[in-house]
């Protein structure tokens, strides 16, 4: 009796023993054994079908899609361009999950669908702004005078990265042709601004086709361009300068922006006004002017801090998607990209 006692004593002994041994083993694994069993389990909890993938893919294109918005005429801003919609592209999603057998959302792949109303559809409207859906602005510099002021105003665009739009005046380039081949060659857009600064709205049609075609004519000469957009001087015009500008395969294009430096603001004040005022779709106001060239750097940095780009006309008032934001410059988790991207 005392020796079955004794056995079974010891057989207990030897059992905790084992449990034990085992209990202190398995968390002193080698480490690259435990995240082999880690990730082999992450893998078969997150192993989908087929048809789980592609449901959570419908699934979010219900969530994510963002359809394309159409051109109008509004009885205020007239022309707004429409903007690209953004659409989950099923079939490419699914191949790009399908490897890793798990839906993914970096995963997905988006495309760009048209609106079915183009601006190129709204006839001859002017344009004030882009479609406020979209995170960007435009630079619209008009230049009769101020030469002083260009190279460092284009100097200060260069650095900042930024290409603006350049509206010409066409005495000015036959007298300047210099200056008017730098800012082409520093890459910024060319712009019609009438030939030599009239008022717009008190000419024939005779004169206003005189003023579009001739400046059209040198700076063509001087630069081998043929400019798409014209802005009228002081922003004065009427159904006439549009209807012949559209004739002649341009755009009329104003802004929702006024930098007013032609008044000679101080600096802060008028990058202030800027600033303030600023939009996604913004047009922006000014001229080679020393409160200008002084507030350039200034009022780039406020509008982007505002989550906005910068680029020419064209492309701000295109119907396409505003590009990713710079990380150097925007925050992470700028609200804009959220809202519209």
């Amino acid at each position: 009796m005392m020796f079955r006692t004794r056995f079974i004593q010891i057989v207990i002994g030897v059992a905790i023993i084992l449990i034990g041994f085992t209990a202190w083993q398995v968390p002193h694994l080698p480490d690259d054994t435990v995240e082999t069993w880690n990730e082999e389990a992450e893998l078969l909890q997150t192993t989908e079908t087929d048809e789980q993938i592609r449901s959570r893919i419908a699934s979010a294109k219900e969530e994510l899609d963002e359809p394309p918005i159409d051109a109008v005429v509004d009885p205020v801003w007239k022309g707004i361009p429409g903007y690209n919609g953004r659409l989950i592209n099923e079939e490419a999603s699914f191949n790009n999950m399908v490897e890793e057998g798990r839906f993914a959302e970096e995963l997905l792949v988006f495309d760009e669908a048209e609106p079915e109303v183009m601006m190129s559809d709204l006839g001859a409207v002017p344009f004030y702004r882009a479609n406020d859906q979209k995170p960007m602005v435009a630079f619209i510099i008009n230049v009769a005078w101020g030469n002083e002021h260009l190279p460092d105003m284009i100097n200060t665009l260069n650095e900042k990265d930024v290409t603006a739009t350049f509206f010409l005046d066409g005495s000015w380039v036959k007298s300047q042709p210099r200056l008017a081949r730098m800012i082409q060659e520093e890459g910024h857009e060319i712009g019609n601004h009438a030939y030599n600064h009239p008022d717009m709205a008190t000419l024939s049609d005779e004169e206003i086709r005189d003023q579009l075609e001739r400046t059209n004519n040198m700076i063509s000469v001087t630069l081998n361009v043929e400019p798409v957009w014209f802005t009228p001087p002081s922003g004065s015009f009427n159904d006439r300068v549009v209807e012949i500008a559209k004739d002649m395969d341009m755009y009329t294009a104003l802004w929702t922006v006024d930098t007013i430096d032609w008044q000679n603001p101080s600096t802060d004040a008028m990058v202030e006004r800027v600033t303030s005022k600023i939009h996604p779709g913004a047009t922006v106001l000014m001229h080679p002017t020393k409160p200008t060239k002084e507030g350039m750097e200034a009022m780039i940095d406020g509008i982007r801090a505002e989550g906005l780009e910068i680029a020419p006309i064209s492309e701000v008032l295109s119907e396409q998607r505003a590009p990713l934001p710079r990380t150097d410059e925007v925050e992470e988790g700028e609200r804009w990209y959220n809202a519209f991207n």
